[in-house]
């Protein structure tokens, strides 16, 4: 049995979770979700907890298990807290606004590179203040925080910005995710005519 699948999820108070018509709608102070999952997983709503169990133990059942199970504990999670990622801007000169329904950001390009904003997820941007930039000739322009219930559409947006400019490996200018550790390589030295 899946060690995932078979942990219980518990029903947080001021959370509704309904399943009906094979469709499990969950509601909580932050918002509204809904999820379809696979027909053969069975879901069992009893005393304020939650339990996905499956048919068999074939593979793709085994598969299924768990996976339903955190897609289920990630939707509870998000109408109650929130998912958040964080992303860097590093590099001379590179900055980050919201214009409107848009994000906006110079990237060391010719023109400003121009996102619009999903509905569904709400983008904020954080300028760092000098002092605490650092040292190294890469520092720490802005952060740009991606937040919303969904945890899937919050990592997609944030991976969308991040292709704009992902972190080059010599002078780590870049977007990059909060956390992130970059393997720099050294820059090679002008071969000489022999």
């Amino acid at each position: 049995m899946s060690r995932l699948g078979k942990k219980p999820i518990h029903i947080p108070q001021g959370v509704e979770v309904k399943y009906e018509n094979g469709v499990i709608r969950v509601k909580g102070p932050k918002g509204q979700l809904e999820f379809r999952p696979h027909r053969d997983m069975l879901i069992e709503i009893q005393d304020g907890v939650i339990r996905v169990k499956r048919p068999s133990d074939k593979k793709f059942h085994r598969a299924l298990h768990g996976t339903t199970r955190q897609l289920i504990a990630n939707m509870i999670k998000g109408v109650t807290e929130g998912f958040t990622k964080v992303l860097e801007l590093y590099g001379m000169g590179y900055r980050a606004s919201i214009e409107g329904k848009n994000l906006v950001m110079k990237l060391g390009f010719s023109h400003d590179v121009v996102y619009p904003i999903p509905p569904d997820v709400k983008v904020e941007v954080r300028q760092v203040p000098r002092g605490q930039r650092g040292a190294r000739d890469e520092e720490k322009q802005a952060e740009i925080v991606v937040s919303g219930i969904d945890k899937q559409r919050v990592g997609q947006v944030a991976a969308e910005i991040r292709q704009f400019k992902p972190v080059e490996p010599y002078k780590g200018k870049g977007i990059r995710y909060a956390g992130e550790r970059v393997r720099y390589k050294t820059i090679k030295a002008g071969v000489k005519a022999g």
